[in-house]
């Protein structure tokens, strides 16, 4: 369907005239009039009846108006929606469960008449490709070896410590908190990740502190691996401190703070430097209001705590 003949139609029976309609569209009368026909004759019926004044929807014109206004008012939606600068501001936040995803809900609630557009790529190339592009306004990375394009930005927002999650059963399920030498003789199970960076981060880890960390795998979900370590007298999983989970009561799950030291996966909020985006510089301005240099272990890789500017992160 012809939007420019839909939105002709709404123009004329607001205004009862196609003289009228015509001005306010900037095309001829007589181009008005033909979208009209067009329409007509698409649809099968007639929309408007002709009086001395000008023109009256027919009933079925009243019947097609609302639904005429309602394709206009989705088609401006699409527009906007992948227009720089009036699309809604889109931010990946890696996993709708992790601190990234709460960080952008807490802004939301600080802001809540702004437009947000919320999504999860699947690694660290697909997101860099897309701010690159411009086709996406932020996104959260530890860009573990990782070259960035020209003209991106990135500054550290999100020192995500880890915690130990066991079941019941487990032998340190009853601990008030863990170090990472207790951790050594446990295997850790971190199933199915794909990323290169979180893969590098957990083996730098591991190699750090002699941990046992399990990344191969299968994955089928959240609910599955929760409901395992549940019921396992030897299976650990780590969590960042800001991610959220839920539960049955009954598997009576354990989030085991780890200190001495604290582990700690660094995050950076990735940016272009020319993106127009008017709430990007509000949102990147509250990450930062609201960071904290943690106090625990990072990979070398992930110093200093802020940048700016195209470099190689990693040695």
């Amino acid at each position: 369907m012809d939007l420019d003949a839909v939105r002709t139609f709404v123009n004329v029976a607001g205004t009862g005239q196609f003289q009228a309609a015509a001005d306010d569209l900037g095309i001829t009368q007589q181009a008005a009039s033909k979208r009209v026909a067009t329409l007509q004759r698409e649809l099968g019926v007639q929309l408007f009846a002709r009086f001395a004044r000008g023109v009256r929807l027919t009933v079925d014109g009243q019947a097609f108006l609302p639904h005429a206004r309602e394709l206009l008012r989705v088609a401006d939606r699409a527009t906007a929606a992948v227009t720089p600068g009036r699309r809604a501001l889109r931010v990946d936040v890696v996993n709708r469960r992790i601190a990234p995803s709460n960080l952008l809900h807490a802004f939301y609630q600080r802001n809540p008449d702004i437009e947000l557009d919320v999504v999860t790529l699947p690694d660290a190339t697909s997101a860099l490709a897309e701010i690159d592009a411009g086709t996406l306004d932020a996104t959260f990375r530890s860009l573990r070896d990782r070259e960035v394009p020209n003209g991106v930005r990135s500054a550290r927002v999100i020192d995500d410590r880890h915690q130990l999650m066991v079941g019941p059963r487990h032998p340190l399920a009853d601990a008030a908190s863990v170090t990472p030498a207790e951790l050594a003789g446990h295997p850790i199970w971190m199933p199915g990740p794909s990323d290169p960076e979180v893969v590098g981060y957990y083996r730098d880890l591991a190699d750090a502190f002699g941990l046992t960390i399990d990344t191969v795998g299968p994955v089928f979900g959240n609910e599955t691996m929760l409901a395992e370590i549940a019921d396992s007298v030897r299976l650990s999983t780590l969590v960042g401190e800001g991610s959220r989970y839920l539960w049955p009561e009954s598997y009576d799950l354990r989030r085991i703070p780890i200190t001495g030291p604290a582990l700690v996966y660094p995050l950076r909020v990735v940016w272009r430097a020319d993106n127009p985006h008017p709430v990007l510089a509000s949102f990147l301005d509250y990450l930062r209001a609201g960071y904290s240099p943690g106090d625990g272990w990072v990979p070398d890789w992930a110093q200093p705590a802020v940048s700016a500017g195209p470099r190689k992160v990693a040695r």
